[in-house]
């Protein structure tokens, strides 16, 4: 009895650091951000209760309720396309190619890289002379080079693949041996075609587009994501999918390769694999990829803070950046609206926890 006692003595003392720290920074601060909910605290003065007043304050203030929708587009936009993403990559890098280890590292090296660097990046490559700008003033310099181009080997692909099965070859339409050829045809042909001057490179103006203003995507007329925030978007699942990546990897590891075996010898294509063997063993891994993007999505702020001024703010603005505006201005900051804001995210977030567990409970059984 008193060595089971001694283990348990020894148990808490090392988790003490993660104990006391999660009663501090969470549980304490929690209950804070609840007090000051219901306070009329501005950071300078004494608070006093005054009821669910703050929430009514936020829910009517136009800024809180941009900031919402805002927040759960980019976290829905996101978290598909990460994971969409992150489940393609995890499939190509899973196979056994030399040279896999170094593409393995190459793509994970966005995840490592600070997000405010990477921010900075983007914001070079966004400019109205950046290179976002100048690849599609490029693209429309070339077009009729790389359409011509384009059209050609389609053409050449589809000749040579029905003339290989009409021989009773059994060619498939990627083939990469008839599409190695077909690409060698359709360049000869561009290259001939801009020799005898049918085409060319045409003179455009320099494409001239603001990344950061104003501009909306609309839907029936209602501003759903505007091309900031888009950007925002692009970014997050550029940096994002390395590491959801690695979670699929793992999931794949323990993928018995019988099933492959089996689908090889039912004739199962790639995706027909991919759909019915890989995507259901991965449901567990999926469940909890798509949680833990809801949950960063929902709490995105340093990318919005790094832009700040840079783009308007409505086009930006996020519940966690709200939160920080509210808590951290100059003068007087409505303390208790900023704790009111924060405690509706956290619902927010623990909702979408609840209904994705309610409509998937087969994946945490």
């Amino acid at each position: 009895m008193f060595r089971r006692g001694q283990v348990t003595a020894t148990a808490y003392l090392f988790l003490a650091p993660f104990l006391i720290t999660s009663a501090v920074f969470f549980f304490y601060a929690f209950g804070r951000a609840i007090y000051y909910s219901f306070t009329d605290f501005n950071l300078f003065n004494t608070p006093q209760v005054i009821g669910p007043q703050p929430y009514a304050q936020v829910l009517a203030d136009p800024s809180f309720r941009r900031a919402l929708a805002n927040s759960l587009v980019f976290a829905v936009v996101t978290t598909t396309l990460q994971t969409v993403f992150a489940l393609l990559m995890s499939v190509a890098l899973n196979n056994r190619l030399r040279g896999m280890a170094f593409f393995r590292a190459a793509w994970y090296m966005p995840s490592i890289t600070s997000s405010v660097v990477i921010t900075l990046i983007f914001l070079w490559l966004f400019q109205r002379r950046g290179v976002a700008n100048y690849l599609i003033t490029q693209w429309q310099a070339y077009q009729p080079l790389i359409l011509t181009f384009v059209i050609g080997l389609i053409v050449a692909q589809v000749i040579q693949v029905l003339l290989e099965r009409r021989a009773g070859h059994p060619a498939g339409w990627f083939d990469p041996a008839l599409a190695a050829v077909s690409a060698l045809g359709a360049g000869v042909v561009t290259a001939a075609l801009v020799f005898l001057g049918v085409i060319g490179v045409r003179e455009v103006p320099p494409f001239d587009y603001q990344y950061f203003a104003d501009k909306w995507i609309t839907l029936g007329g209602v501003r759903v994501l505007s091309i900031p925030l888009l950007v925002v978007v692009i970014q997050n699942t550029f940096t994002t999918v390395p590491t959801l990546m690695l979670f699929f990897l793992a999931g794949l590891q323990n993928i018995p390769g019988a099933l492959y075996e089996a689908a090889d010898i039912d004739g199962a294509t790639p995706w027909q694999k991919l759909i019915n063997v890989t995507v259901p063993n991965l449901r567990p891994v999926t469940f909890y990829v798509v949680t833990v993007g809801l949950i960063g999505t929902m709490q995105m702020f340093d990318q919005v803070a790094v832009i700040g001024s840079a783009a308007p703010r409505d086009t930006l603005i996020t519940l966690a950046y709200y939160v920080y505006t509210n808590t951290f201005q100059a003068g007087t900051a409505p303390v208790n609206m900023a704790s009111a804001a924060a405690i509706i995210l956290a619902l927010i977030i623990l909702a979408m926890v609840f209904v994705q567990r309610r409509f998937f409970p087969s994946e945490v059984r």
